[in-house]
This record gives C-alpha cells, structure tokens and sequence, in this order.
C-alpha cells in the first residue's frame, strides 16, 4: 500500500433525501447524482437510503482532499458504482479526477453503510 494521502468521513440523515423524493424536488436529484447512480438508486423500493449512501461518499471523498466542493468541481465529477459483488467504488472525472491527479492519487478506497435514519461513508485516498 502507498501513502494516505487523505481521509473523508461523512454521515448523512436519509430522511433528507426521502423528503426530496415524496416532493418531487427531481432537480436537486439530478444535480447531485449522475444519470446511473439515479437509475440504481430510484429502481429501489426505498431509493432514499441508497441517495444518502451515495451523498455521503461523495463528501467523504471531498472532505479526503480537504476542499469541500470549491475549484471548480462539481457533483456529477464523483459517481458511485458497484462490481458484480456489490463492492463499492468512486469513479472520479472531471476537475475533480485533475486535482486528484495533481495531488498524486493512485488509488481511491471507499467504503459506505445505511441503516434506518443515517447513511456514512469513508473515502481513503492513497499515493505512490
């Protein structure tokens, strides 16, 4: 394993998103999730948790370069996919996959977890 290079921890309440669904509110949905996060998420009986789950990581992952979503990032920069296995992982493009290129990123670890009102998620960011 190379140098940590950084560390994200987010916790997200999932009722936040599940008010988002019941209101319609669509918009803030496709600004904060990718076309395939969407279609994994809202395919759910209970889409929320997996919207929150999703949140989260994408936090965590800004939280792990320690700029909050500021030079010129955005939302749709960080998707969330799983492997055949269910296995997370964070795709990264975009100015965010630049900045993490100029700050010598190799390896993006994340893990994430909901239960009943809360989702989290941890980002680890290793170098060479």
């Amino acid at each position: 394993m190379g140098a940590i290079l950084g560390l994200g921890v987010d916790l997200c309440r999932t009722p936040r998103f599940r008010t988002m669904l019941e209101q319609g509110k669509m918009a803030v949905i496709e600004r904060l999730f990718t076309a395939e996060e969407r279609r994994y998420c809202l395919a759910k009986k209970d889409g929320a948790p997996h919207l929150a789950a999703r949140f989260a990581a994408k936090e965590a992952f800004l939280k792990s370069l320690g700029l909050g979503l500021r030079s010129g990032m955005s939302w749709q920069d960080l998707e969330v996919l799983r492997n055949e296995l269910g296995a997370p992982s964070l795709k990264i493009s975009g100015r965010a996959g630049q900045i993490a290129d100029e700050r010598g990123v190799c390896q993006v670890h994340l893990s994430y977890s909901h239960d009943g009102d809360y989702a989290t998620a941890t980002v680890i960011l290793e170098g060479p």
